[in-house]
């Protein structure tokens, strides 16, 4: 917390879960939450030991299900339940409402996934040298390679999809699909052309991309649409 307050970041991050903070939260004024899947949110200004003042908490309360709740159960305080509730508490520093504040840290899940893709299948962790400007040029290009595949599925995607059922392809399984295919290269009568398997899985898909990339044209300063729908 000071490392960020210092340098003027922004942040929302897990609470430590101490039987301190389990009674703030029993204390707390609760309130319904609507815009969240919460039963009900709080937020307070709380002190931890040995921090140097006081920070915002908010938290998110859930009630468990009748036959969760044992008669006598002692409360769990590491996994921040009691009796008849369980908790997600934050401390931040964001301004936000509470609905906001936890959407946001809640974002950090698909930011990871996106991180891991990019580390495992593009060899962003890779650090082939020890110069920092040859890894820096192996950085760009890997990142190039995992935008690309970004962008293969945005031009893939189906005319009626939106942004709810766009499905998101990995760079892995996008090579499976449309490169690394078993394919004959042919030559015939000043002509060369690629002939497919007909046991290839994806090759309608396939053809559609083929389809839509001679498509391109130029529409004045920039290039016209290869799929009508805009995604929305």
């Amino acid at each position: 917390m000071e490392a960020y307050q210092q340098a003027g970041c922004q942040f929302i991050v897990v609470a430590r879960k101490t039987s301190r903070l389990v009674e703030e939260l029993k204390g707390a004024e609760w309130k319904p939450s609507p815009k969240t899947d919460a039963d009900a949110e709080c937020e307070f200004l709380y002190q931890p030991d040995g921090w140097g003042h006081a920070f915002r908490f908010v938290a998110l309360r859930y009630q468990k299900k009748p036959e969760e709740v044992e008669a006598g159960q002692a409360e769990q305080y590491q996994l921040f339940e009691t009796s008849g509730y369980t908790y997600r508490v934050f401390v931040t520093n964001l301004k936000d409402p509470i609905d906001l504040a936890v959407w946001f840290y809640n974002q950090r899940a698909g930011a990871e996934n996106l991180i891991k893709e990019a580390n495992n299948d593009a060899g962003l962790a890779a650090h082939p040298s020890h110069r920092f400007d040859v890894n820096g040029n192996h950085f760009q290009l890997a990142m190039l390679a995992y935008n690309l595949n970004c962008w293969l599925m945005l031009f893939n995607r189906e005319a009626d999809a939106d942004t709810d059922t766009l499905r998101h392809t990995t760079l892995a399984t996008a090579r499976l699909r449309f490169l690394f295919v078993a394919a004959k290269i042919w030559r015939h009568a000043g002509r060369t052309g690629v002939s497919y398997s007909d046991h290839y899985e994806e090759r309608g898909i396939f053809q559609r991309l083929m389809d839509r990339l001679r498509a391109i044209a130029a529409c004045g300063p920039r290039f016209g649409p290869v799929v009508a729908a805009a995604l929305t």
